[in-house]
C-alpha cells in the first residue's frame, strides 16, 4: 500500500503550479490517486509478470534461471 502522507506530498508538489478547486481535499485527492495507482499497479504487474514469465510455450524457465544468474554476477 501507498503511504498516503508520501503521495498527499508528492501532490501538493506536482499540482503546486496549479489552481485546486476549493472544494477538493488533499486527503480526499491522495487517497482516490492511491486507489488509482494501486489498481492500475496491479494490472501493470500482471502484464509484466505474462511477459517475463511466458512465451508462446509455456513458463519460460531457462530464461527466468539465465536472469536469476545473470543479478548474481
Amino acid at each position: 500500500m501507498l503511504d498516503k502522507e508520501v503521495i498527499k506530498d508528492f501532490l501538493e508538489s506536482f499540482l503546486e503550479d496549479i489552481e485546486i478547486p476549493k472544494d477538493v481535499n488533499m486527503d480526499d485527492l491522495a487517497n482516490i490517486f492511491i486507489d488509482y495507482c494501486e489498481s492500475d499497479y496491479y494490472e501493470w504487474l500482471k502484464d509484466n509478470a505474462k511477459s517475463f514469465f511466458y512465451s508462446s510455450d509455456g513458463i519460460r524457465w531457462d530464461y527466468v534461471i539465465q536472469k536469476i544468474r545473470d543479478k548474481k554476477k
